[in-house]
This record gives C-alpha cells, structure tokens and sequence, in this order.
C-alpha cells in the first residue's frame, strides 16, 4: 500500500489494509491524486505519503526483504490476529511463496508447525524451513489421527480446492484462514463447523503498524524469505517458471539491471 483515506475507524487503528474508502495497492491500483495506475515493482520511482514509509533494520538483507512486505505481512497479520505463540498448533496447507512464510513466521512465534502436502514429496523442505511434520493429506489414517489437532490452519492453495477433508482437524473454536485462493471454492459442508465450534475466515495483508512490527521481528530472529534474483529481461521466463511451480520459493527482481549495473538492489 502507499496510500489510504487515513481518517476512516480501520485507518484510525492502524490498520489501513482495511480503509473503508479504499487504499491504494502499489501494482494494479490507482493513485487517489492523479488517477494513474500503479505499477509496483516495475515503477523507476514511487510516491508514497510518508505514514507509509517503512524502515529496513540493519541488518536485514535488502536483497531479500522485498517479498516480506507480500507473502510476509499476509501471514504474519493473521499468526498475530489469532494470537499464535507458544503452544500454538499451526497447519500449513500449501508450501510454496506464502506458505513457507507462513512456517517461518509460525515457528519463529514458538508454534508448533504442521505443514500439509498430499505428497511426501516436500517433507525434506518443511523441516528445513522450521515445521516440525508433515502430515500427507492424502492419507486417510493419518488425517483421522490428526483430527482436532489444530488451533490454526492457514490455507495458501492459489486454486479452486476442497476444504472439507481439513475441517475436522481444527479443534474446538479452531479457524482455518483463507489467504490464497481468491474466488469461488468448492461446496463445504457445515458440519464439521457446527459440531466442533469451528470457523472458517479470511486475511488479507496487515497495515503499516503491523508491517514495521513484522520487519523488525524478522530482524531479530533472522527470518528472510527464500528467494532467487533474477535480472529485468529475465522476466517472462520468471512468469514461465511460476506457471510450472518452478520456484523456491519467491522471484526477487534485480533493479539496477535495468542500467546494466551488478549492484543488486532488490
């Protein structure tokens, strides 16, 4: 976001990814004074009204910081807006740009981290990046031996998906959020909320508060996302590789390519 009505009730709490005016997205959005598009990333330059002015810690690799304040913030709002710390039981389904972050930041709050994946196949990564199983959702043993095993289940799959094999995983007043799939989803049934207390819900990104907050966190604990730099003509390739899930797990774009320059600034 570089803007918002900042007078509303949501952007008086801080939480200006809710204005209920409207707030100005940084790619695909409109500038509230001149109406021209924005362009993200691919801008030479941004104009940003300073209450959306972040700063970067020392020590924080700028090369890799970029992809915090996307994948990053989304998870991290919804790890604070359900209150996860130590203790807590997060599921993962999903591990790829949000989800990986979604267990970094989990385990870095004390959670226990469960990744879910219909195949063995990523078993190796989770537990690398800080989850402490995997759980095969494919597998109907061990589906019903994790049944109400969840205080948290954050869904990242990008696509249209069945939601009704997750829902008795959650224990009582559990909440499986919604942060990838924009649009319609499968039937569900109602069941499994109304006899466990259980809900369904969704996050979008967190305000400026709450992304200075995640930043200094990531600071302190060492947490950057996996990322691979790649150069300004290497961009439709990038978009190639997404498409075949052929990332690990975030793209980060090397500006000064566009002058030809070495010097990576992310």
């Amino acid at each position: 976001m570089v803007d918002s009505c900042q007078h509303c009730d949501q952007c008086r709490r801080g939480e200006e990814q809710l204005c209920r005016e409207g707030n100005t997205v940084t790619y695909g959005g409109f500038d509230r004074v001149t109406q021209e598009m924005t362009q993200g990333g691919y801008s030479k330059h941004v104009v940003v009204r300073q209450e959306f002015v972040l700063r970067v810690p020392d020590g924080l690799d700028l090369s890799r910081a970029a992809p915090l304040l996307c994948a990053g913030i989304t998870t991290f709002s919804l790890l604070r807006t359900w209150n996860v710390g130590p203790g807590s039981r997060v599921g993962v389904i999903g591990l790829g740009g949000l989800g990986h972050m979604a267990v970094k930041l989990a385990a870095g709050l004390g959670a226990q981290v469960t990744v879910m994946s219909r195949t063995p196949n990523k078993r190796a990564d989770a537990l690398a990046l800080g989850a402490d199983r995997l759980l095969i959702s494919t597998d109907p043993d061990a589906m019903a031996q994790a049944a109400n095993g969840f205080d948290l289940i954050i869904d990242t799959v990008p696509n249209k998906h069945d939601l009704n094999p997750y829902l008795p995983l959650l224990d009582v007043d559990g909440t499986l959020v919604i942060v990838g799939q924009i649009g319609p989803m499968d039937e569900m049934s109602s069941v499994p909320l109304l006899l466990g207390r259980r809900r369904v819900a969704g996050s979008p990104i967190g305000g400026i508060r709450e992304t200075q907050e995640l930043l200094d966190f990531c600071a302190s604990k060492g947490i950057l996302p996996e990322t691979e730099t790649i150069r300004m003509d290497q961009i439709n390739e990038a978009f190639e590789r997404m498409e075949r899930s052929d990332v690990r797990y975030r793209f980060v774009i090397d500006m000064a390519s566009l002058e030809g320059s070495a010097e990576a600034v992310a």
